[in-house]
């Protein structure tokens, strides 16, 4: 992977330009941000390709993405958006400007958020609930409904609340957690699915040091892109690249590069992989026409797959070029 030069070379139709789809190590060790229960551990903990790793669980995301790139951890794993909050920015900043790793997929998980207690403890017993301000805004219709008064306490992950209790045990206070938390830590649940918004979803990335997964069909390419001048149309241009080509992009984000005031970046996914042609036509024009781009990985999509995919386009390109081969042809030399 490179920031500042071509992100790949032209691979042909269907290359595998890196390991099988998805493929992960059979051992090893996988960071993730711990303690025990956060949804972090639990997505890890229900994938079996991930369970069978080495647990190293610790205290940041961006801790987790420094031993990966460090080699003190082979994969690792971080939640980089939630439908509700939006991008996780302490992970996709790093992954931008700190370290040079490479997405091998994307892992989507429902969020569920429940109360939690010592065992016996009624929900008019509590006077205060442990979380993190992010489970609280979350909640804040059921907090309102049932416990109004109750005193908030910041933790510094759900999971750490609802291991605060235990140790030592604590009488009168609560903790919002996932249910892997409750498991965990021998907490009894006192409300269930208390979120405001039950379709609430975190997406979560597995990076690792090197490797890009071959295409399979339904893949997402993670790009950042740094303007070569902020003026008038630089964003235009850039959107040009990718809508003259007809790709589709779930994710624009712009993220201040900390270089100085008012200068910015744009991390962007787009549908397809970087052996398809039309995708590797993209980012080399973009890679011409900017200040630079930084491939952050082309791995198999979570989710169905769009009506149009980008092999379909790749094939009208193709027909296209065919057919003005055929007209060039014709031309009197």
């Amino acid at each position: 992977m490179t920031t500042t030069s071509d992100p790949s070379p032209d691979p042909s139709p269907g290359a595998s330009p890196g390991a099988s789809p998805g493929a992960l190590p059979a051992t090893g060790q996988i960071a993730y941000l711990g303690p025990a229960g956060t949804f972090t551990e639990e997505v890890v903990a229900g994938r079996p390709e991930l369970a069978r790793l080495e647990p190293m669980p610790l205290g940041s995301m961006a801790d987790v993405l420094f031993a990966v790139e460090e080699g003190s951890a082979d994969i690792g794993v971080v939640a980089i958006e939630n439908a509700i909050e939006g991008t996780v920015n302490v992970a996709v900043d790093t992954l931008a400007f700190d370290v040079e790793l490479l997405i091998q997929r994307e892992l989507v998980l429902p969020v569920s958020l429940h109360l939690m207690a010592l065992p016996g403890t009624r929900i008019q017993d509590v006077d205060t609930i442990r979380s993190i301000p992010v489970a609280w805004a979350q909640c804040h219709q059921w907090i309102r409904e049932h416990r109004p008064d109750a005193q908030m306490v910041a933790a510094s992950s759900t999971a750490e609340a609802a291991r605060s209790l235990t140790a030592p045990p604590v009488a009168g206070v609560a903790a919002i957690a996932n249910r892997r938390a409750a498991e965990v830590y021998g907490l009894e649940i006192l409300g269930e699915d208390i979120e405001d918004h039950p379709e609430n979803r975190t997406r979560f990335a597995v990076v690792a040091r090197t490797g890009i997964p071959a295409p399979t069909g339904h893949d997402k390419t993670s790009i950042v892109v740094f303007q070569r001048a902020d003026a008038p149309g630089s964003l235009l241009s850039i959107l040009q690249e990718f809508a003259a080509r007809r790709i589709n992009l779930s994710l624009l984000l712009s993220r201040p590069t900390k270089a100085k005031l008012g200068d910015y970046c744009f991390l962007i996914d787009l549908d397809g992989h970087i052996a398809d042609e039309v995708v590797a036509d993209c980012l080399r024009s973009l890679r011409s026409h900017q200040a630079g781009l930084k491939f952050l990985g082309s791995y198999p999509a979570a989710g169905e797959p769009r009506a149009r995919s980008v092999a379909e386009i790749d094939d009208d390109e193709r027909a296209a070029i065919r057919w003005i081969e055929e007209l060039r042809s014709m031309v009197e030399r």
